[in-house]
């Protein structure tokens, strides 16, 4: 009886020895503030497991929902896109409109020069000439005249400079500078050159004169064959000295077949061949002059 009492006692100490040990060990984890974020951590990581993959990140990161745009928000963004698209509109209408040629503009640009007549005078043609960046006796001026058909050197009527204008697409100063270019290439093809040089002879003379009086024909010719011809200076010369005092049409017209066909030593010059006598002349006195 004794031996098994002590057995049992034995055993009881032993629980109560676990017990004590138990409880120092949770109290002293319980000053360290563990006891509760274990149990969390455990609880938490118990939940994990028990979601699967998808279902756990709508948990922990629940899907952000898309702020709805408030009225005013909404109004602006359309008026933004608007005034853009306006913008890009207006400046495409606008250069539109700058390119195309326009009837009312070319007008309001002849008046600037005209004043209150129908027609270009030497005062409003010095002004023009001023404005476009063209000396009056520079070529290009010829030229301009002759797309514009006009009829009177010196003069652009209103009808000339609409028509004209038009054909060159030029309502404004600043187009027709850039058009300068085009209109001294003309002179460049002989088909062109041939119809302005023409046209030179009739525009130049006095509209009751069927002749160019020498000094205007001098001029003239200087203008258009001066850079062009070798010959030219001695031509002037001899026109100079002659007896001349005016140029037939005919003879104007020979003169550029003349600079175009005959050589520089004049060594196929036909002297029995249909030329006029200006240029007969021409020919034996500058031969005189060679041998002198």
């Amino acid at each position: 009886m004794h031996s098994d009492a002590a057995a049992v006692n034995f055993q009881l100490n032993s629980h109560l020895s676990t017990l004590a040990n138990i409880h120092k060990i949770y109290h002293t984890l319980n000053k360290l503030n563990l006891t509760e974020d274990v149990g969390q951590d455990d609880h938490q990581t118990g939940s994990l497991r028990s979601c699967s993959s998808s279902d756990c990140v709508s948990k922990v990161m629940p899907p952000r929902k898309k702020r709805r745009p408030a009225a005013g928000d909404d109004l602006s963004a359309k008026k933004s896109r608007h005034d853009s698209m306006y913008r890009k509109y207006d400046s495409t209408r606008i250069k539109t409109e700058e390119e195309t040629f326009s009837s009312k503009r070319c007008l309001e640009w002849f008046y600037e020069y005209a004043g209150t007549d129908d027609v270009v005078g030497p005062e409003g043609m010095e002004k023009f000439c001023e404005d476009i960046g063209v000396e009056p006796e520079n070529v290009v001026m010829l030229v301009l005249a002759w797309k514009l058909d006009a009829q009177n050197m010196g003069y652009f009527t209103l009808q000339e400079w609409l028509k004209g204008m038009t054909s060159l697409q030029c309502d404004s100063t600043e187009k027709l500078r850039s058009s300068l270019d085009y209109l001294r290439s003309l002179l460049n093809e002989p088909a062109n050159f041939k119809l302005i040089y023409r046209y030179a002879f009739d525009f130049a003379r006095e509209k009751d004169q069927r002749s160019l009086d020498i000094n205007t024909a001098k001029c003239m010719l200087g203008l258009l064959l001066g850079k062009t011809w070798p010959l030219f200076p001695v031509f002037h010369q001899f026109l100079e000295q002659s007896k001349y005092k005016v140029i037939n049409k005919d003879q104007w017209c020979n003169v550029l077949e003349f600079s175009r066909t005959i050589n520089l030593d004049l060594s196929n010059y036909d002297e029995d061949g249909a030329w006029p006598v200006l240029l007969d002349e021409f020919v034996e006195w500058y031969k005189e002059k060679q041998m002198t």
